[in-house]
């Protein structure tokens, strides 16, 4: 069994009635974050160690707890070890700590007592010495019998910095903290106009990270410029969703009045905000909404595609568009259907890659040809993902 362990004890350096764990956080709170990132990982349990009991941290228990884990609130290692399982890995994310879900789950996996550490030359501000000249970097994975071993100490003992000491005494397997994290967002903050800072960072991280190259190459460049606007402004996912949705219905009727470039662009601008949105409601913890969102956008391409090669057929007199694009429907969704997220590979296409090939040979008045290049590409797609679950299924 896997268990989350985090802390909410210090105040914010600029906010000193306020913990730095209830910070707001891409939207939501800093701990809400951690724990969505535990969660990801794998943990079933998540416990809060806590010097007080503020309304903002309340909420954000509660919050967490609608995740269908299992959230308990301790004051001491003595109450943690009564609520974990004596077998339990813990999972441990220091106090204020921004991070993302690769080193999380990178951390997750790792076999017996580790810690990530940094060399104490590179090491930021709250990043705790664990000697050799390294730094404790936020994250550790630890047997709970370290917990209990703290447990046996005097009360006044910070129970964050001994489980570190006695990690390091156990000789705990030091994980190098990646280059690249730093300027991802990784780090320990406790002021509210850097972690804003450091929110977008991950933000970026997080759009920058998916597979797909439409998602990579045309998405992230947008989400870099819209996402921070939309969480500073506190806009819901489900109204960015609701928004992309209006433009989808916008661009099929657009499409069915034979304006069909103008059509296939609004459809792939209600595309890009729905994938907002979706990213949106999934920092907010809303899976499902955020999953719907993910479909709607699948359902756009395919209807937007749909009505243009009617219109296209109608144009021509003859049915030739309409078996093609009936044919790319079929085949991307399949292709969609075999696609383990987790290995989509970079050229591999997705629904609004497909709807941005038809769109942009419409607007060099190729159509047909358009929708033809989308079907040889959804093609290849499905059948290299075919072959990926072969080898690997």
């Amino acid at each position: 069994m896997l268990a989350g362990l985090l802390f909410a004890i210090h105040d914010a350096d600029d906010r000193p009635d306020r913990l730095a764990a209830t910070l707001p956080f891409s939207g939501v709170t800093l701990i809400e974050y951690q724990a969505r990132l535990l969660i990801a990982a794998g943990v079933a349990q998540v416990i809060v160690v806590v010097a007080r009991m503020t309304p903002e941290l309340l909420g954000a228990i509660n919050r967490i707890g609608r995740r269908g884990v299992s959230v308990d609130t301790v004051r001491s290692a003595a109450e943690a070890v009564e609520k974990l399982h004596p077998l339990a890995r813990v999972l441990m994310l220091g106090d204020g700590l921004v991070t993302t879900d690769a080193i999380v789950k990178a951390m997750a996996a790792e076999e017996g007592d580790c810690l990530l550490v940094v060399p104490e030359a590179d090491a930021g501000p709250g990043f705790e010495r664990v000697g050799g000249q390294m730094a404790w970097a936020g994250v550790a994975r630890l047997s709970a019998s370290r917990i209990a071993e703290v447990a046996g100490l005097p009360q006044d003992y910070d129970l964050q910095s001994s489980l570190l000491r006695f990690a390091v005494q156990s000789r705990a397997t030091q994980v190098l903290l990646p280059t690249d994290a730093v300027r991802g967002g990784h780090g320990i903050e406790r002021q509210a106009r850097t972690l804003e800072e450091r929110g977008r960072a991950v933000l970026m991280t997080i759009v920058s990270g998916r597979r797909g190259w439409f998602d990579r190459f045309v998405l992230a460049p947008i989400a870099r410029l819209a996402l921070p606007l939309l969480v500073d402004r506190g806009a819901a996912g489900a109204s960015v969703g609701g928004a992309g949705l209006a433009l989808g219905v916008a661009g099929l009727v657009t499409i069915g009045f034979g304006l069909a470039s103008t059509g296939l662009v609004i459809a792939l601008i209600a595309c890009v905000a729905l994938a907002l949105g979706s990213v949106l409601s999934d920092l907010r913890d809303e899976a499902p909404l955020a999953r719907w969102q993910t479909l709607a956008i699948g359902g756009i391409a395919a209807a937007s595609t749909l009505v243009f090669a009617f219109i296209v057929a109608g144009r021509a007199g003859e049915n030739t568009a309409l078996a093609i694009g009936t044919a790319l429907i079929a085949i991307g969704g399949l292709a969609e259907r075999a696609i383990l997220e987790r290995d989509r590979r970079l050229w591999w296409g997705s629904p609004a890659a497909y709807l941005l090939i038809v769109g942009a040979f419409a607007l060099i008045g190729f159509p047909v040809f358009g929708l033809g290049f989308a079907v040889v590409y959804a093609t290849a797609t499905l059948a290299d993902a075919i072959e990926r679950l072969r080898r690997d299924p």
